[in-house]
């Protein structure tokens, strides 16, 4: 049988709980408001403005490698774009010389001797 008394496993429960609640909660930004920072001294303005410093940079090397992701799929869409239009047009040409040729083929069997392949 279980020994464990039914208040340790609610304890423990809660407390589980409340440790994976807390963890999820995400933590301020160490950044001071730039309206409301008289109360800091110079040494923590200092390390503020770093901290924005080191998180502006940090977005911008995001935001490139974004970018250059984007510009990738652009680049291929454009690449795309360019190997369906000459598909296209080649297709329409073969279509263009199936045609002629099927005609030939009516009028040959037609009677037609100039449009027969000797």
């Amino acid at each position: 049988m279980n020994n464990l008394h039914p208040l340790t496993i609610a304890a423990t429960g809660i407390a589980l709980v409340t440790t994976v609640t807390v963890a999820a909660v995400p933590s301020a930004a160490l950044a001071c408001n730039p309206d409301d920072c008289s109360g800091l001294s110079s040494e923590e303005l200092a390390r503020d403005r770093a901290e924005i410093r080191r998180l502006n940079r940090e977005q911008l090397r995001y935001v490139q490698r974004r970018d250059a992701g984007y510009s990738r799929g652009w680049d291929a869409q454009r690449e795309h774009s360019k190997t369906m239009s000459a598909y296209e047009r080649e297709r329409a040409e073969y279509e263009r010389r199936m045609a002629q040729w099927r005609e030939a083929v009516r009028r040959c069997n037609a009677g037609d001797l100039r449009y027969c392949a000797g």
